[in-house]
């Protein structure tokens, strides 16, 4: 019997991400405590710009983009914050950037690797095949385990399991 296999990737929806910003930009035009506070979230290529007239204020449209975010089923750690989350001044408003992150670095690969060889069942292989993480192995249930375990596991990445064969 042919060995088994899938792909660990970190992959954004676009489409959904628009979505979710465009949702929050309606909600803060909306919102009652959003008038006159110059709130405002847009997306832009790779980055989310939040943006209001105090530090408070732009934290609430980060959370209001977030849960935006969380309905439309993306992963809040795919969202990179400059800054630590803090909003930072410039003139008279302040400001947040976030850009989406894309593609396992080779820390985190190294790190699901030795997750998987460490806490994993014995018949199965992990290799680094550039940005994604390929687990393979005779036994579906053994993969089906690695995938319980790299759910549960608190990676600092959102992993998605593609490519199954």
């Amino acid at each position: 019997m042919a060995d088994s296999s899938f792909d660990v990737v970190s992959k954004v929806d676009r489409q959904e991400v628009a979505n979710a910003v465009n949702q929050a930009a309606k909600e803060i035009a909306q919102r009652y405590d959003f008038k006159n506070v110059g709130a405002s979230v847009e997306f832009s290529g790779e980055v989310v710009k939040m943006a209001a007239s105090s530090s408070e204020r732009c934290k609430a449209v980060l959370d209001v983009l977030q849960t935006k975010l969380v309905k439309r089923g993306v992963s809040l750690k795919s969202l990179d914050l400059s800054g630590e989350g803090e909003p930072h001044p410039s003139g008279k408003e302040y400001r947040l950037e976030g850009a989406l992150k894309e593609g396992l670095t080779q820390e985190q690969a190294k790190k699901m690797t030795k997750l998987i060889r460490d806490e994993g069942p014995k018949s199965v292989k992990a290799l680094i095949q550039g940005d994604e993480l390929r687990v393979s192995s005779k036994s579906r249930d053994d993969l089906q385990a690695v995938q319980q375990l790299l759910r549960e596991a608190d990676l600092d990445a959102a992993v998605q399991f593609t490519n199954r064969r």
